[in-house]
């Protein structure tokens, strides 16, 4: 059927053309290697059947021609040139001089690669790589090779007519080169034409081509410099959400906004989820947005993720989250600490405990609801107490903590009752 479709599809004038193919092609082969298999090339059998004389001992390029062979692929020919009106060539069977063919043979066998391609359209191949020599890949997605380097190995396009099928990539039996021309010329309507917006994992960005495909092989591949920009946005939001959460930069401010977000939203109803795994579902949502106009995930690292985070939250969240985690509280001393949001649990207060004087309220957020976990610091602000009764501390603990620190700390002011002391932010106390 591939022949017969071969025939009836070949332009007028190469209609004889395809029938010596044709016959070819359903001969065994007609020539002979000196050692191992034949040259693949399908020209080097036309040019033995149009030009070789009866000798059996004759050989083309290198090769001893089958005589028997050649003289049952011209009959063959013949046969199906009647059946199709090709007409026969009556210097069909004569003996021409030398190897060399006339004009009209030259132009038949160039023309086997378009015939070639009419047979079998599923077997159009392209070199792998200029450094994969004979290896080539098919439309059809599977590997093909010649059996050793030849005059194919550098062709970048080529038309297989016969495949071993033995191995994972088949050995190359018969073939002819092809021309990227007469492809597009012969199989347009089978190309796809496409704009391709994707993310590119080794290098961590948007890649965008425009490309010419025909079955697996890409005929054309070029950069598209004017791709939609929202594709360009939804393949770096995938991009960012393939490599996961992590992958962003998360600078301080945003890091602890985050944090507030997630400790409010343990007290409060209706407050956005800010984990790894609610961030990673409503990516689009909260920093889809942001990516107009970037396409590298190092742009997208350099963002202020703190207003990304800030679009998740309505206006009024926005004005009761300072009121429900504020970033710092006033202690005794006067000084503003920052509350650390590290543990949505616990949030921390770490203060020198010289600064607490006379404070026996432990500090709450929450509108009240949460008291603070107090780090009381050393002068060199280390924790020398955790507590959230400082009530309690001072009545129980402070006193040995007191002759610790009396001890380490000589210069400092530790005061028999701390709740009538003064609150001090400085590291010794004043001479009076």
């Amino acid at each position: 059927p591939r022949l017969a479709h071969m025939i009836l599809a070949a332009p007028r004038d190469l209609t004889g053309t395809a029938c010596d193919i044709a016959a070819l092609l359903g001969e065994r082969d007609v020539l002979r290697g000196q050692q191992g298999p034949p040259d693949a090339d399908l020209r080097l059998r036309l040019e033995a059947m149009l030009g070789t004389g009866h000798d059996s001992r004759e050989m083309v390029h290198g090769m001893w021609v089958d005589r028997d062979g050649v003289r049952r692929a011209r009959q063959q020919s013949r046969e199906w040139r009647r059946r199709f009106g090709a007409g026969i060539d009556a210097d069909r069977d004569s003996i021409r001089s030398g190897d060399e063919t006339d004009a009209a043979a030259r132009d038949a066998i160039e023309s086997a690669e378009l015939l070639l391609a009419l047979a079998y359209p599923d077997r159009i191949a392209q070199r792998r790589t200029a450094e994969s020599g004979d290896r080539f890949l098919l439309r059809n997605g599977r590997g093909a090779v010649l059996a050793r380097p030849q005059a194919l190995s550098a062709e970048p396009w080529i038309v297989v007519a016969e495949l071993d099928d033995q191995q994972a990539e088949s050995r190359i039996m018969l073939a002819a080169p092809v021309s990227l021309g007469e492809l597009e010329a012969q199989l347009d309507a089978e190309i796809v034409r496409e704009e391709i917006v994707e993310w590119d994992a080794p290098t961590r960005s948007v890649v965008a081509r425009r490309r010419e495909r025909l079955g697996a092989l890409v005929l054309a591949d070029a950069p598209l410099r004017d791709a939609d920009p929202d594709r360009v946005a939804a393949a770096l939001l995938e991009g960012v959400r393939t490599t996961g959460i992590g992958a962003l930069s998360w600078p301080d401010d945003a890091r602890r906004l985050r944090e507030r977000i997630a400790f409010v939203g343990r007290h409060e109803s209706d407050w956005p989820d800010v984990s790894d795994d609610a961030l990673h579902a409503s990516l689009g949502a909260w920093l889809g947005p942001d990516l107009a106009g970037l396409r590298t995930l190092a742009e997208v690292q350099r963002l202020d993720l703190g207003e990304s985070l800030r679009r998740m939250l309505g206006w009024r969240q926005r004005a009761a989250l300072d009121e429900l985690a504020p970033t710092h509280i006033t202690v005794p001393s006067g000084s503003r600490i920052p509350i650390d949001y590290g543990d949505p649990e616990t949030p921390v207060l770490a203060v020198r405990l010289q600064e607490m004087f006379g404070c026996t309220d432990t500090p709450s957020i929450a509108r009240g609801r949460v008291p603070l976990t107090v780090h009381l610091l050393s002068p060199a602000n280390r924790p020398v107490q955790i507590t959230r009764d400082l009530a309690g501390f001072w009545r129980k603990s402070y006193f040995d903590v007191r002759k610790d620190l009396r001890g380490r700390y000589p210069k400092h002011h530790w005061p028999d009752d701390p709740l009538a002391a003064t609150p001090t932010s400085r590291a010794k106390r004043r001479l009076t």
